[in-house]
């Protein structure tokens, strides 16, 4: 969990340098509101204090960084403790939730605040309102893809640097927490939707792999081991699961966004998956008992 957090702090200091204090008093605020839930909780329910495993922090940070910039504090407390309690400590504790609950506390967030989460500010601007790549792309615009590579973009607090995303994914795999099939299967799955829906337009497939927290969401949320496959086979098909998805959200839905959307639906997928690809025991015969 603690190596989790580490890889964040790239696309933290990122988010914070481009977006202002604002945006780090939303990275404080979110993850005291969820290391106190879990607390709090533990301690009225007379349970084991947990907080010490780091999966709360985990759990505020990638909230924190799917927010708008200027968000109001409040909002993101409240996903927090969402996030902790009803989706994580009501169902028995951390390797007992069915879905992520940073991104199930981003959804809850965007069906009862969709203004606030939908409005996002220019780089280095507290006031000046903009689209973020996905929704130009979507409306038909054009968008600069190195620009969404480095990070001059409007977004999220954590989505809008590529490249500071994948320093943060290159340690995650340099001290083995994660493995690529999700990540890899995920975006190739994206970029290949992409490529045939656009006639093989490589900058529409480009603009679809750097923008929209899709490197982010491939890398730090899709892999969490409580809610996606451990099966290599089950990964793999849990990567094109998702990929399809947030495809299928992107272009055709009424969202320019859809990645938290495909991650949540595919949790709730990953036991159905594991029970298809988990391989035969040695010395038992497959197929038919």
């Amino acid at each position: 969990m603690f190596d989790v957090a580490i890889a964040m702090i790239p696309a933290s200091v990122y988010g914070v340098w481009q977006f202002g204090m604002h945006a780090l008093l939303v990275l404080i605020a979110t993850v005291v509101a969820c290391v106190l839930s879990e607390y709090v909780y533990e301690k009225l329910m007379k349970k084991p204090i947990t907080i010490s495993d780091g999966s709360a922090v985990v759990t505020g940070m990638i909230l924190a960084l799917n927010m708008p910039p200027q968000i109001p504090l409040w909002m993101p407390c409240l996903g927090g403790v969402f996030a902790i309690i009803v989706v994580k400590q009501l169902y028995g504790g951390l390797g007992q939730n069915w879905m992520n609950p940073a991104l199930a506390a981003r959804c809850f967030l965007l069906i009862s605040f969709a203004g606030k989460m939908t409005t996002f500010t220019e780089p280095f601007s507290d006031a000046v309102a903009s689209a973020t790549p996905l929704a130009q792309l979507k409306a038909g615009e054009t968008v600069d893809v190195m620009a969404m590579f480095v990070g001059r973009i409007p977004g999220t607090i954590g989505e809008v640097s590529v490249i500071a995303l994948l320093i943060g994914a290159a340690y995650l795999v340099w001290r083995r927490v994660i493995s690529l099939r999700i990540p890899l299967t995920y975006i190739a799955t994206v970029a290949v939707f992409a490529a045939i829906y656009s006639g093989f337009d490589m900058y529409y497939v480009a603009a679809h792999i750097c923008g929209g927290g899709l490197i982010f969401g491939a890398f730090f949320m899709a892999t969490d081991y409580v809610t996606s496959p451990i099966t290599p086979k089950g990964q793999y098909v849990f990567g094109i699961c998702l990929g399809l998805l947030t495809a299928l959200f992107r272009i055709f839905g009424g969202s320019a966004e859809g990645g938290s959307y495909a991650i949540i639906f595919c949790n709730i997928l990953t036991p159905l998956i594991e029970k298809y690809t988990l391989p035969t025991a040695f010395g038992k015969k497959g197929g038919k008992k």
